[in-house]
């Protein structure tokens, strides 16, 4: 683990600081100025819609200007959309600030390849330790996120707008961290333009089952995070517990990393993706119980568990899909999926937990658990079969 796995992984965990961020304001604000309730979410399903229209972008910026480039491009674009939201908040023009959010998408579209990154930083043997180590670099926005929100919540006369202007700092800072790291060459425009068509990759059992898990289990998670301050305010808790709630998600996300990669070498990635499964089933289970601080922060705590170890099995069961000439479209096609269901799962939360209910939504978040445990097992037959045919042709 070297020094630039490090210097990552502190970037991953300012980016984290902006998402977590982002997620604890900007439903809140929405909710005080958008012109109809349901509306509320409008702002965090523009971060992810921004990111999964920007896919494109990002992997043609990333084969042009290489990996150090694109991301500080990408810093630039949070920094200008940070200030951007600030404006919108202070002069309480909704639609701007839902514009700021999706422009604020090509940060996350981008900033969402540090994991990939991390596997090129490494020795192929370590592979799997070096994604689950900078993943575990989010442990700073876990942290930093949640009591930013609520330091800066009151800073001006506007609620949060000082939030938005920290977030453009942090920016700064990670640009700063960003200039140290020693990323391998890029590809030439003719290697990377080699290997197979994206349809023939997008068509291998393990590339549908990483994308399909990666995805879905970023669903659920967005679905019952994004909505967890509007059903905490509800419910009638402060914002203070609605922060304490999401610090703790977020270490549930980040503070596995640490040793993910280690039982990903040893037991495989299906089985750990398969626990992170188990952890969904159990958040659920949680949430339906009750709606006091206790239930709200356990099912947030399993469901970041739970997250970490089926975001990061799908992340390295990826990297046996595609080449190094195929990486770029692969990981675009690849984030493309997380970032639809994102958008979708970010609208349909705000509209679920405003009209129907945090029990209602919990419910709903059953289908793509279901969905993911079907891929799941899928692959693990389908590998199965490809063993014993190729024992009998032996």
């Amino acid at each position: 683990m070297n020094r630039n796995l490090w210097l990552l992984a502190i970037c991953q965990g300012l980016f984290l600081t902006n998402n977590v961020t982002f997620i604890a304001i900007n439903g809140l604000v929405g909710l005080s100025i958008a012109p109809r309730g349901w509306m509320a979410t409008l702002p965090v399903m523009g971060y992810v819609v921004g990111g999964a229209l920007t896919t494109g972008l990002v992997a043609r910026t990333q084969q042009r200007f290489g990996r150090r480039g694109s991301f500080q491009i990408g810093l630039a674009v949070a920094l200008g959309s940070a200030l951007l939201c600030a404006f919108a908040a202070v002069s309480k023009n909704f639609w701007l600030l839902c514009l700021a959010t999706v422009v604020a998408g090509y940060y996350n579209a981008n900033a969402g390849l540090y994991r990939f990154a991390a596997a090129e930083l490494a020795a192929p043997a370590w592979r799997e330790k070096a994604v689950s180590l900078v993943m575990a670099g989010g442990l700073i926005g876990a942290v930093a996120g949640p009591n930013l929100a609520a330091a800066t919540r009151e800073v001006f006369a506007v609620p949060f707008a000082g939030a938005y202007i920290a977030l453009a700092a942090v920016a700064l800072l990670s640009m700063l961290v960003m200039r140290f790291i020693d990323f391998p060459a890029t590809l030439t425009r003719q290697q990377a333009m080699g290997g197979r068509p994206l349809s023939e990759i997008i068509r291998q059992p393990v590339f549908i089952v990483a994308a399909a898990a990666g995805a879905l289990g970023y669903g659920v998670m967005n679905l019952l995070m994004a909505a967890t301050p509007i059903a905490m305010q509800i419910c009638s808790l402060p914002f203070s517990d609605a922060a304490l709630v999401l610090e703790w998600h977020v270490i549930g996300m980040f503070a596995p990393g640490f040793f993910t990669g280690h039982l990903i070498r040893r037991f495989g990635a299906l089985p750990v993706m398969g626990v992170g499964l188990a952890l969904n089933l159990g958040c659920i289970a949680v949430a339906l119980s009750g709606v006091e601080l206790q239930h709200f922060l356990v099912a947030l705590c399993l469901l970041g568990v739970g997250w970490n170890f089926l975001f990061t099995g799908s992340t390295t069961l990826s990297l046996t899909a595609y080449t190094a000439e195929e990486r770029d479209r692969a990981q675009g096609a690849l984030n493309f999926c997380v970032f639809a269901t994102l958008a979708l799962t970010s609208f349909a939360s705000g509209v679920l937990v405003t009209t129907q209910g945090w029990q209602l939504l919990n419910y709903g978040s059953l289908v793509p658990v279901v969905l993911t445990g079907a891929a799941l097992l899928w692959l693990a037959q389908t590998r199965r079969r490809a063993a014993a045919a190729a024992a009998a042709g032996a």
